[in-house]
């Protein structure tokens, strides 16, 4: 269940929120939805990829090899530099409220908050306001990634379209042996033809660097070669765990 308010210093004056990560917070998911704005950031840490979602493309980043699993979670912990905004936002959205400016009316973006989210609380964690009812830091740091997520869906649209357009956007079934007898296969997924991309003419790429989409598609190139990062946290997670069943095993056969 949801239940998204407009964020108000009187209402939510002792509104806290915890920020921690976790999969009962909704972190435990193998891939999250990304925006151009923040690619930059993005590719030093995750593989981003596209996927079709109805007739539209998405950006997004790859957090684990299977349904259910974030690979970067780690005792409450997100065990990276860069958190994805959409992750980073908590249990904020941005929402629309009509306001008059200047005699003419307007749909100004607003900070929505969702109080049935488990993490909104008035005992712990962060505060939302201060003692008398500005935006405490974190707020502000919220403000600002959701301004980001707003500027990112409005470039999403025309920058996948164009690459689009010039033959850019290709299948990426990806194919990872994690261990000798592991192997992982990722279908759906779509990344930048890295061949198409070289051979375009002066033309195309002059077009799609005046539109500031060129960069983001050699981001998201560079971004692949975070997927042999993605198998090292892997290997790294089945060693734990089997430590941590052959610990079992041991003590159990250590009882009289």
């Amino acid at each position: 269940m949801t239940r998204h308010v407009l964020l108000n210093n009187v209402e939510h004056k002792d509104l806290k929120v915890v920020t921690r990560y976790s999969a009962e917070y909704g972190d435990g998911v193998h891939a999250v939805l990304t925006f151009p704005t923040e690619y930059a950031d993005i590719q030093r840490e995750y593989p981003i990829l596209f996927r079709r979602q109805g007739d539209s493309w998405q950006s997004v980043v790859l957090l684990g090899l299977e349904e259910g699993e974030n690979l970067f979670l780690d005792d409450g912990r997100w065990n990276a530099h860069y958190v994805p905004g959409i992750v980073a936002r908590g249990p904020f959205l941005i929402g629309f409220q009509r306001q008059e400016i200047d005699g003419a009316e307007r749909r100004e973006p607003v900070v929505h908050v969702d109080l049935d989210d488990p993490r909104v609380n008035e005992l712990e964690g962060e505060p939302v306001f201060l003692e008398h009812g500005g935006n405490t830091p974190y707020l502000q740091r919220i403000a600002a990634i959701l301004r980001g997520i707003q500027e990112g869906i409005a470039v999403s649209k025309p920058m996948f379209a164009a690459l689009e357009s010039h033959g850019l956007i290709e299948p990426a079934n990806i194919e990872m042996e994690v261990h000798a007898d592991v192997r992982y296969v990722l279908r759906g997924f779509h990344t930048i033809s890295r061949d198409r991309l070289a051979a375009l003419d002066g033309g195309a790429l002059e077009s799609l660097n005046r539109a500031g989409f060129l960069e983001g598609a050699f981001l998201v190139l560079a971004s692949l070669g975070n997927i042999r990062k993605l198998i090292d946290l892997k290997n790294r997670r089945m060693s734990r765990a089997a430590g941590a069943r052959t610990a079992r095993d041991t003590g159990r056969k250590q009882i009289p």
